[in-house]
């Protein structure tokens, strides 16, 4: 079970026009969690998998950390690190988290940083989402009987390695091939590593690896690596972890005096949006200052790792103010990215071409965001169906 749903949704794994950069950033570990290979009874496959649907989480605490290495181009890095926008960060910075889980109705994670942190916290009905920094805080009410999840970390990031690996195995079908990788140790614990790799070419990911706790059966750290690359290209892991429970008032929040304290509920509540991009109680995300004729409708096609998401950009130009004077959405401000970058065409059309390690985003002239975590043929390929 992740820290605030037993299965999130697939929209991570399986990119939107936004969230293929949302999946780079994070945080790619290496070999930070690892040490030496220790000896563990034999487990296949079939047998890591029942553990992982099986296993049962009490309670934890702990530290991760995210890290991505996508091999942007050198000049998309700069104008990312340039922008100061949230998703910009997140594809190019590595985070620090520390999580707490005492069950479905209690858990909080805090991304750390080095002007402050965020916090999202359960605590039964009551859900908050702090900023440090800004000194605000958005309160949200949940359903008490529902697994309904509080706002997500920026982008949606997963929060631990369990969240990733959920998502992931959640996206396991015909076209997956599923074997068992070596043992490792993460975070001082011993553990079994399941691998999932496309049997499709046109994937740009070769594999995924999860590295699973010998004696709770979690995931302790979760690896994507590119085609050909031989770094994660995202990972995210524990360096510490205790699976004992943690004590209740770890959530229990009080603003500190001089907060600002939203009620959630509507589109755009709480700080420039909402610190989490303006969520809502359901779990949907509104784009701050849009009104809902304004939200780019998208669209995916295709099944399994070659799925491509087709999207087209908000009315306003990219990177174009938004009401209010605010600078333009994520979305936008990455479509301005992408002016930056090679002009491609074909029968398709024509348009500018973004390719790393690990995903590729076609930015159509006449307004369409294609994007996933495949080659750019298979964008072509898309693009010319959907035209």
């Amino acid at each position: 079970m992740s820290l605030f749903q037993s299965r999130p949704a697939l929209r991570w794994l399986v990119p939107t026009s936004a969230a293929v950069v949302v999946l780079g950033g994070g945080a790619a570990i290496g070999t930070l969690a690892a040490a030496s290979e220790p000896n563990l009874p034999p487990r296949d496959a079939a047998q890591l998998l029942v553990d992982l649907q099986t296993a049962r989480l009490d309670g934890l605490s702990g530290t991760v950390v995210q890290r991505a290495d996508l091999g942007l181009p050198p000049a998309l890095e700069t104008l990312a690190g340039n922008s100061g926008s949230e998703l910009a960060a997140l594809a190019t910075g590595r985070h620090t988290l520390r999580v707490w889980y005492n069950g479905p109705d209690q858990a909080r994670v805090a991304l750390v940083g080095t002007l402050g942190e965020t916090d999202v916290i359960r605590n039964g009905a009551d859900a908050w989402v702090w900023s440090s920094q800004k000194k605000e805080a958005v309160h949200y009410k949940l359903d008490p009987g529902k697994e309904d999840a509080p706002p997500e970390l920026p982008g949606g990031l997963p929060a631990t390695p369990e969240e990733a690996a959920d998502k992931a195995l959640a996206a396991i079908d015909p076209t997956t091939e599923v074997r068992v990788g070596r043992s490792a140790t993460i975070a001082g614990r011993d553990a079994y590593e399941l691998i999932l790799a496309p049997r499709d070419k046109a994937s740009l990911v070769e594999e995924i690896r999860i590295a699973i706790d010998a004696e709770e059966k979690v995931p302790l750290r979760f690896e994507i690596f590119a085609e050909g690359v031989g770094e994660p290209a995202f990972e995210v892991a524990f360096t510490q972890v205790d699976f004992n429970r943690p004590a209740p008032e770890q959530f229990v929040f009080n603003p500190p005096p001089g907060t600002k304290v939203t009620e959630g509920g509507a589109e755009g509540a709480g700080p420039d949006g909402g610190p989490f991009g303006g969520h809502r109680p359901d779990g949907e995300a509104a784009e701050p200052g849009a009104a809902p004729e304004q939200r780019p409708e998208t669209r995916t096609v295709g099944t399994g790792w070659t799925t491509v998401l087709v999207g087209t950009l908000p009315e306003s130009a990219p990177g174009a103010p938004a009401a209010g004077g605010e600078p333009g959405t994520d979305v936008a401000q990455f479509a301005g990215l992408l002016n930056q970058f090679p002009a491609v065409s074909g029968d398709w059309g024509s348009g500018r071409l973004l390719s790393t390690h690990l995903f590729s985003v076609l930015l159509t002239d006449d307004g369409r965001v294609i994007g996933g975590l495949v080659t750019p043929e298979r964008l072509y390929e898309v693009a010319a169906q959907t035209r």
